[in-house]
């Protein structure tokens, strides 16, 4: 093997998706983007390195469901483009996995670029704007929390006392997301990808299923 052709496979950047594209990690294309791949991976892709309890693992679809949930309510005038961002969040994840907080910090800038890249490159295959409205962002920064701790109360055995000092909730969660999560458990990885393309449908009125 010649050294060019050592040089071009060591440096192979790009997945192939199950739709046939070929999606560059370094430089993403959104013409290389789809939602059946994005949601495809994001259920597969297990929350808190699969320790949760329960007969399936909670898959990031999943978790971007109740996201897109609870921004809904917190931002009840949220117009349907920023309930897909909210939806859309972690949609990276779907290629490059869903590293927990401590790794991520560890691992610094360089996964964070990336990560940055493909959510931009998702945003223009899909219109919206590049970058978070920063009002929108911090409404999904607060969804996501919440999420967080009922997952992680619910789910990967912490304790609330515990949670609450981890996750720093605001002041007050709304009754109608306490009552509804309070009963959380994962789906089974079909389920989660109807649901998000369900979800994704009502948002943008595409029908993919």
């Amino acid at each position: 093997m010649s050294p060019s052709m050592e040089t071009k496979k060591h440096f192979r950047a790009w997945q192939r998706m199950l739709t046939g594209r070929r999606l560059d990690l370094l430089n993403p294309s959104p013409s290389d983007i789809d939602i059946r791949d994005i949601a495809y991976g994001l259920s597969r892709v297990s929350r808190w390195n699969g320790q949760t309890i329960g007969a399936h693992p909670l898959s990031v679809a999943q978790h971007s469901i109740i996201v897109d949930e609870i921004f809904s309510v917190i931002k009840p005038a949220s117009s349907r483009q920023e309930r897909l961002m909210a939806l859309l969040h972690d949609s990276p994840e779907y290629v490059i996995g869903d590293l927990i907080s401590p790794f991520k910090a560890a691992l610094g800038l360089d996964y964070k670029t990336i990560e940055i890249r493909l959510l931009r490159a998702i945003h223009v295959r899909f219109e919206l704007p590049e970058d978070l409205p920063e009002e929108v962002g911090k409404k999904i920064k607060i969804a996501d929390t919440i999420a967080a701790f009922y997952e992680a109360t619910c789910l990967a055995g912490f304790e609330v006392t515990e949670a609450n000092q981890i996750f720093e909730l605001p002041v007050s969660i709304p009754q109608k997301i306490d009552f509804h999560l309070k009963s959380l458990e994962a789906y089974p990885t079909a389920l989660a990808y109807k649901k998000f393309m369900e979800r994704f449908s009502e948002l943008t009125g595409e029908n993919l299923l």
